[in-house]
């Protein structure tokens, strides 16, 4: 159910969000992007959520493809179904698209789908980020300083409590 803002309209509702890029990848710039979609893919993404963990998108000949991305079949599709694994357009400017490709050809960069939603005009739409691989030391660092910022907020609970 969504949530109402404080014109009244709808918020974004999300579908689906890529929880491992942000471990494996240091994300830097965001961009939103929609999905061409056919009918029976949009009715089945409202029926049960898709899966987004294990996609990725690539560029090729000027348009940004979202490759991996699982869509249950909808129950009632019948002939109308398509490929749940197939790949999907998404849906740019065309100068993001031409930054995006210049940013991707430095080594170590990505273009990783973060989160899957529906906007306000109940549009899906993608977010989609800049991100550079981490190593496996940056990952122990992130994980040490969350575990340390926990352990912080711990000890100002307690004393907080205690006064």
């Amino acid at each position: 159910m969504a949530r109402q803002g404080r014109q009244g309209g709808r918020q974004k509702r999300t579908i689906s969000k890529n929880r491992v890029a942000r471990h494996d990848y240091e994300i830097g710039e965001t961009w939103e992007a929609g999905i061409e979609l056919t009918g029976t893919e949009v009715k089945s993404i409202r029926e049960r959520p898709c899966q987004i963990s294990d996609s990725f998108c690539i560029i090729r000949q000027g348009q940004v493809y979202l490759v991996g991305m699982h869509i249950h079949p909808y129950s009632n599709g019948g002939v109308w179904n398509v490929d749940p694994d197939r790949r999907r357009r998404l849906l740019m400017h065309r100068r993001q698209i031409a930054l995006i490709d210049q940013r991707l050809r430095t080594k170590g960069n990505a273009l990783v789908p973060l989160e899957l939603y529906f906007d306000e005009h109940n549009r899906v739409k993608l977010c989609v980020g800049l991100g550079k691989g981490k190593k496996l030391y940056d990952k122990r660092r992130d994980m040490a300083k969350r575990d340390s910022d926990r352990e912080i907020q711990r000890a100002l609970k307690e004393r907080s409590r205690s006064f």
